[in-house]
């Protein structure tokens, strides 16, 4: 076993998490259908920004250069 010390904030968080995926047989999908239909009638807005690019950084981009 480990000697790491349980956080038991991060227990209750998993357990909770572990008990709603297990409502929906841990099919991520109907999590997510779960989640946005929460999200439609909690009334409140949600932003969604659109998915960033990861692009090249300068230094990797050096090292191509250079090779």
């Amino acid at each position: 076993m480990s000697d790491i010390p349980v956080d038991p904030i991060i227990a209750e968080l998993r357990a909770v998490r572990d008990a709603h995926a297990s409502r929906f047989d841990y099919d991520i999908s109907a999590i997510f259908r779960d989640i946005r239909q929460k999200q439609e009638q909690s009334g409140r807005e949600y932003v969604r920004y659109p998915a960033r690019r990861i692009g090249v950084s300068d230094m990797t981009a050096k090292r191509i250069n250079d090779a």
